[in-house]
């Protein structure tokens, strides 16, 4: 894509899964457009457990917790940041207090963490499902329950066509209905009820002749598998009848833990009564007779998109590309844009050692994506592309890559002194690269710039311009000049300070 620098290469590659229920490690050799599986560390986290009614992450979930990434960050230490992504799911989504535990679960994994939406995680979790099955040319159902979340997925292949998350999940459910792990019929009832109630907002979507298998992914779906299996039922798939099978029973034990039967794990009991009533309920609601079980979940899914990134098949790339075509973004004019504001990015890049390749193809992504909100009013586009971005569905993306890009379209035009940036908010050098280049190429003519170099030292920065050509380009000198106050006014770690005819020193 133009403007866009090529990803690095690595020869291995790590996933962490920080789901409700549990948190997971998966590492893989790269040996071209091949992933082999090396190792794999899984632990019982039960972080959507530890929140409470105010939807806060209590204490004890939070240790549990950082304890786990501890241990991860052990096994990783030494890798680089481009070749780790850690995911966390439904229980980050909702914490109030996620922003705090998130620096120092940062901390203690010694990696960053990005939090997905309910559609982004269905899409990884599908991508993960499709490359662990035989390939189909049929539709697929795949249905995900994890520790707060349900995501459900039609597909062909290994492309997703529709993509729904649902807040309930095994662990929220199992502490909701059955406290203490007691099971009796008015719980079940209830809890069945309410996740039938929830499915029915997706099942006209989601119904039987849309579909022609259906595939259940990670813990919940894979234990009840491993339970009909083992005692008989069926040859490892979840059908209706094992589940009421199983209901019969864990309602004649009348309690979680006293449940005895072969397949069932013992860290698996305290969240299977929820677990079950979603999985009866998706049965139902949705006319699911039987159910196979797969290998591939969200962290398999993980990987493979990382291994897109890597090979340059990077689905931001394509994601971006269907805004532009969806919002009836100008392309030359995005192009235009891109290239200079990545020109100037790269006279910084050397003085800004905090500054990485990735950062240049943020950058690159919201200079394409700036006019994203023309369709909506001209006035003030660079708002409704804001709102646009941080709001819309953007597969490939993480919520902080859509604030961070929101971020930069807002700020590429416009003054700066009443934005209300994100907490931490670093990106200036790139908000600088931003506006000069759409101020420069405001024209939307091919060559209209002029050579021109940026040279910034602590945050002070001067622009050199040719005389001449700013003797010609009258209108541009009277922006450059606005475009100084406006630098002068906001609350910025860096500015604009000068433009200048002369080339700086060095």
């Amino acid at each position: 894509m133009t403007g866009l620098p090529k990803m690095q290469e690595y020869p291995t590659l790590a996933a962490i899964d920080l789901g409700s229920n549990s948190f997971h490690l998966q590492v893989a050799r790269v040996d071209g457009a091949q992933l082999y599986y090396l190792d794999s560390h899984k632990e019982a986290v039960r972080l959507a457990g530890g929140l409470t009614e105010d939807k806060r992450l209590d204490a004890a979930s939070q240790v549990r917790a950082l304890n786990c990434l501890a241990k991860f960050g052990e096994r990783l230490k030494g890798m680089p940041p481009g070749a780790v992504r850690a995911v966390g799911t439904s229980a980050l989504r909702v914490a109030k207090n996620a922003p705090e535990f998130l620096v120092r679960a940062r901390e203690a994994l010694g990696f960053e963490i990005e939090i997905v939406a309910g559609r982004e995680e269905a899409r990884l979790i599908y991508l993960g499902v499709s490359h662990s099955l035989p390939r189909s040319e049929e539709t697929r159902l795949v249905v995900d329950i994890g520790g707060g979340s349900t995501e459900c997925i039609l597909g062909v292949g290994h492309e997703p066509r529709d993509r729904e998350s649902l807040r309930m999940g095994c662990v929220v459910f199992s502490n909701r209905f059955f406290p203490g792990g007691v099971v009796d019929k008015a719980a079940m009832k209830a809890a069945e009820t309410a996740a039938r109630v929830e499915i029915q907002t997706i099942a006209g979507q989601f119904q039987r002749n849309y579909w022609r298998e259906a595939v259940g992914s990670s813990g919940t779906a894979r234990a009840l598998g491993d339970i009909l299996l083992q005692n008989g039922l069926s040859d490892g798939e979840i059908t209706l009848e094992g589940l009421i099978w199983l209901r019969d029973r864990l309602l004649k034990a009348g309690q979680a833990a006293k449940l005895s039967l072969a397949g069932l794990k013992g860290d698996r009991k305290p969240v299977l009564p929820g677990g079950l009533a979603i999985m009866y309920a998706l049965f139902r609601e949705l006319g699911i007779e039987r159910m196979a079980t797969a290998q591939g979940a969200m962290r398999e899914g993980i990987l493979l998109d990382l291994l897109g990134r890597v090979h340059d098949h990077d689905l931001r790339d394509v994601t971006v590309t269907q805004f532009m075509r969806r919002y009836h973004v100008d392309g030359r004019q995005s192009r235009r844009v891109t290239r200079l504001a990545g020109q100037l990015f790269q006279q910084l890049m050397p003085g800004l050692p905090d500054m990485t390749e990735d950062d240049a193809r943020v950058l690159a992504w919201a200079a394409r994506l700036h006019e994203v909100g023309i369709g909506i009013a001209h006035s003030g586009y660079h708002k409704h592309g804001a709102y646009i971005l941080e709001n819309a569905d953007m597969p490939g993306f993480s919520k902080r890559d859509q604030t961070r890009l929101a971020a930069l379209v807002r700020a590429s035009r416009g003054g700066l002194d009443k934005i209300a940036f994100p907490a931490g908010f670093r990106d200036w050098p790139m908000v600088l690269c931003l506006r000069l280049a759409v101020l420069f190429k405001m024209s939307r003519r091919d060559g209209a710039a002029p050579r021109m170099a940026l040279h910034c030292e602590n945050g002070q920065c001067a622009l050199h311009v040719p005389e001449d050509w700013l003797a010609d380009n009258r209108l541009t000198r009277a922006a450059l000049e606005q475009e100084l106050k406006v630098w002068r006014q906001a609350n910025a770690a860096w500015r604009l300070d000068q433009v200048t005819t002369s080339l700086p020193a060095g």
